[in-house]
């Protein structure tokens, strides 16, 4: 069996194909609802005859932090992905981090290609292909997303036929853009064209419905039917998710919104920066509302309140959970510290941050708010289709984090 050795880790390739897939806000409740209405029975099957637990995600519980962290194996603090969005101090611009530019260290990706895989990697959201793209198109590889497989050309996604393979292109705000994902990964499988899968799904339907609404239950036997088909083609599935999900609003339903930056410059003055890592191209799923919040201190000079009475003072805010400086939270979240700002916060279960109500349009979540980004949306599913060996159940029955889940698929089952 070969071997590959990436980010000081080392991974087995079994002589059998492979699919890791991660369900996009993926709180255990909807697996829990599903089940129990036996609308997955490939994922009861799963349950049964391998394993399904919880693993911690990395911190804060975004798309792009947990989705490098799973396709590099490390968390945050190493491949430097802390957030959807940063606010870069040298050059004074808020940058959205959608690109491979900003990861600080390899995916597994190009090595497996590498050592003879067949590697398809297969995104619901644009923003996130350039990622795990990287390295893997040279080699052979492919990546591409369900947002855009119209445009996949050979040159620079590996396969110029994606909808001769998977259907036409879905809207990416609906429940077909996930499913799409998974479809497209079984009929590479199906047709010889990828042994080695890794995909991501997005979670509209979940930011849109809980647990057991009939639109939710009916998603997730959508994804059961295509696991299940991968199930019969022989693959190792191994089942996580990036982040959880709540319901972010007050009783009367409008958004349990804390306008940070305006009740900082409300108590302290003027010249705070809060940057919402949530922030991403796809606000009709959260309105840019997340329960994460980086902070950014006026600039140095007469009237430039102290860090700690800051903090001290935020931390009294109903609803806050968490406030921590810098240092402290790089080592508690295992975060870049030279893309975070001056203090961190942290938002209760059913509450999320903002920055002042001009900046976001809460027309784009009329509906309701659910969203993630906090410790609430940490915990998330961690399932195998086949058993784990001793070493692994007990790493299971431990902090299993969701960025080991190749780990866990590759060396901890007889696969």
């Amino acid at each position: 069996m070969a071997t590959i050795h990436v980010n000081n880790r080392t991974y087995l390739l079994p002589n059998r194909p492979v699919a890791v897939i991660c369900l996009d806000g993926s709180a255990d409740d909807y697996l829990d609802a599903a089940l129990a209405r036996g609308r997955m029975p490939n994922l009861q099957r799963m349950q049964l005859e391998g394993f399904r637990g919880l693993a911690r995600g990395a911190m804060p519980s975004f798309t792009n932090v947990n989705n490098t962290s799973i396709v590099t194996g490390v968390p945050p603090s190493i491949h430097g992905m802390g957030g959807n969005f940063f606010y870069d101090t040298a050059s004074g611009q808020e940058v959205m981090m959608n690109s491979s530019k900003f990861v600080r260290c390899p995916t597994i990706f190009p090595a497996a290609q590498a050592a003879g895989r067949k590697v398809a990697v297969v995104t619901a959201k644009e923003k996130l292909r350039d990622i795990f793209a990287a390295g893997l198109i040279e080699l052979g590889g492919i990546a591409f997303s369900s947002e855009k497989a119209v445009h996949a050309k050979l040159p620079t996604h590996g396969i110029d036929d994606v909808e001769a393979v998977a259907g036409p292109t879905p809207q990416i705000y609906s429940g077909e853009a996930s499913v799409y994902v998974l479809r497209a990964g079984v009929e590479l499988l199906a047709k010889g064209r990828a042994d080695f899968l890794y995909l991501s799904t997005t979670d509209f339907m979940q930011h849109k419905y809980g647990p057991t609404a009939p639109e939710a239950l009916d998603f997730y036997a959508a994804l059961d039917v295509e696991i299940g088909r991968l199930l019969a083609l022989g693959a190792v599935v191994g089942v996580t998710a990036d982040h959880g999900m709540n319901s972010k609003q007050r009783a009367d339903g409008t958004p349990n919104v804390i306008y940070l930056e305006s009740e900082l410059e409300k108590r302290f003055g003027t010249g705070f920066r809060v940057i919402l890592p949530i922030t991403d191209p796809y606000v009709v799923h959260h309105g840019a509302l997340g329960s994460f919040a980086q902070v950014h201190l006026p600039a140095p000079g007469e009237g430039r309140p102290e860090l700690n009475h800051v903090i001290d003072w935020v931390r009294s805010l109903p609803g806050v959970t968490e406030a921590l400086d810098r240092d402290t939270a790089a080592r508690l979240m295992q975060l870049p510290p030279d893309r975070m700002g001056d203090f961190v916060v942290c938002s209760g279960r059913d509450v999320v941050l903002g920055r002042t109500p001009a900046y976001h349009d809460l027309k784009v979540i009329e509906g309701g708010l659910r969203s993630h980004g906090g410790r609430f949306e940490e915990m998330v599913p961690f399932v195998f289709s086949l058993p784990l060996k001793p070493s692994h159940l007990a790493l299971a029955n431990g902090d299993p984090r969701n960025f080991d889940i190749f780990d866990f698929t590759l060396n901890g089952t007889n696969a």
